[in-house]
């Protein structure tokens, strides 16, 4: 099978021919469809410091995607030949207490697809039956392909009531401006999306009824009275991983705001913890899905009527993958989905 491989411990991936993988009895072989492209996979491809140190070379990367099953182990239940999947890419371990308790979004011994074992920028990937989630008609393998990213938009942005709220996030990037559709969706009041990059604020207007704002140009106080805002936030969304975001998004919250962090800073960096204890602020950090809750509620809101597509800006087929990565690696972008077929 074709498939795309960490092959070198340099810049780039290479497409190779890779054996297509063996299943166990508790294994399903789905014939992928459609990949996303994911910044973890940018992160890869650049082979930053933390690539480095995390993904093994040789490595079959990818965890974003959509397919069919093919096949299935012998102790398989529940799931047939040529039903369409997603699935979690996070593969967790059966021993700790967390994993024992059904939190297996928080059990230490997690794995993921792509980053430490074999991933789905292939022609066929080889996943546990318990992470496989099926996808229903309503859902197609373009929108199955950008569930893993969407599910961390829906993670963070369920972390704490929106119900007629007011909201900041920071960092316009897919999964922030999905978190701004997801928002909307459920019912806040103003979604409020900040970042230095125009051409993605511009997209989270395509995407979402969202106030998009440039720090670099517009004040973020600016905006309360166009949205008769009296004192600030409610909720923040920290999306970007930029230390200055976040102090922002603390200066600009209530008394008593909270705040879900997704965004990974590149390093150690200040943090002003006074202000945060004295504003009584509520800090979560948010890591992955909760599995599998995170994925039965974004497809039911998927089917109720939540629409994110344009966050989807570009398609290239599989064989033209270093176009599509170029893309993604500009910033200029939304999801990048690679087609297998």
């Amino acid at each position: 099978m074709k498939a795309l491989a960490k092959s070198k411990p340099e810049v780039g991936l290479w497409q190779e021919e890779r054996p297509v993988p063996d299943i166990g009895p508790e294994d399903v072989l789905i014939k992928v469809k459609k990949t996303g492209i994911c910044g973890t996979d940018i992160h890869i491809w650049n082979w930053d410091e933390w690539a480095a140190r995390t993904v093994p070379v040789g490595l079959v990367t990818g965890h974003e995607f959509a397919g069919e099953i093919v096949a299935k182990g012998a102790l398989v239940e529940g799931l047939e030949i040529g039903q369409r999947c997603s699935g979690e890419g996070h593969l967790i371990g059966k021993l700790s207490r967390q994993s024992r308790a059904g939190r297996f979004h928080l059990d230490p011994a997690t794995r993921g697809i792509g980053v430490n074992e074999p991933g789905a920028f292939a022609e066929y990937l080889r996943l546990p039956a318990f992470n496989v989630v099926p996808l229903p008609d309503a859902i197609d393998d373009e929108i199955g392909a950008i569930l893993d990213p969407l599910g961390n938009a829906v993670h963070t942005a369920l972390s704490f009531d929106l119900v007629g709220e007011d909201v900041l996030i920071t960092g316009a990037g897919p999964i922030g401006i999905m978190a701004a559709a997801v928002a909307r969706h459920v019912g806040a009041r103003h979604v409020v999306i900040t970042d230095v990059n125009q051409a993605r604020l511009d997209l989270a207007g395509q995407v979402a009824d969202v106030t998009p704002v440039n720090v670099a140009t517009t004040e973020l106080r600016d905006v309360y009275g166009k949205l008769k805002m009296v004192q600030g936030f409610d909720v923040g969304m920290e999306m970007s991983g930029n230390q200055r975001a976040l102090d922002q998004m603390v200066e600009h919250l209530v008394m008593g705001g909270r705040i879900a962090m997704l965004g990974i800073p590149p390093g150690k960096s200040p943090v002003d913890w006074s202000r945060i204890v004295f504003k009584a602020i509520t800090i979560k950090g948010v890591y992955g899905r909760e599995i599998f809750e995170t994925w039965y509620k974004m497809i039911a809101m998927l089917e109720n009527g939540l629409d994110v597509r344009k966050v989807i800006t570009h398609r290239f087929k599989a064989k033209d993958f270093v176009t599509g990565f170029e893309t993604m690696r500009s910033g200029l972008s939304g999801k990048v989905v690679l087609d297998w077929d």
